[in-house]
């Protein structure tokens, strides 16, 4: 892992402008996510965040939203284009699963079209029973 980078659970240190853009104009989950909706998220989430030690500039994100006892849902997931392949990905799951850790939750459970790789370094697997999980869909653009 880069040691130019650090993993921070501060979300003062958050810089909301930058994740807004990632999220609603770069991921596959969230085209065009509302500011208004992703601060909202924001405020009612954990958050965790990667950044350049140098400069400051935050180069991850993700979000957790959990009761803090038994479950905890992870994602917004995203790693600055820019930076991808320096283990930055690595460096943020790391550090969410150990800010979760000492929850003693139940389950943390994610989706995702396309990091499968790294999550299960980090212990996350298929569903272990799929057939019990159910989902109701609501607003596209949340």
């Amino acid at each position: 892992m880069d040691s130019n980078y650090r993993f921070s659970a501060d979300a003062a240190e958050m810089d909301r402008d930058q994740v807004h853009r990632w999220i609603s104009e770069q991921s596959y989950w969230a085209p065009g996510r509302s500011r208004s909706t992703q601060d909202a998220a924001i405020d009612g989430s954990r958050n965790f965040g990667v950044y350049d030690r140098a400069s400051n500039r935050q180069v991850a994100y993700a979000r957790t939203v959990t009761d803090g006892v038994t479950f905890a849902w992870l994602c917004d997931v995203f790693v600055d284009p820019e930076v991808r392949g320096h283990g930055i990905g690595a460096l943020l799951i790391a550090g969410v699963v150990e800010e979760c850790e000492p929850l003693g939750l139940r389950r943390i459970a994610l989706s995702t079209d396309d990091a499968h790789g790294l999550y299960s370094k980090f212990g996350f697997t298929d569903l272990h029973i799929p057939g019990t999980w159910m989902e109701r869909l609501g607003n596209p653009n949340a």
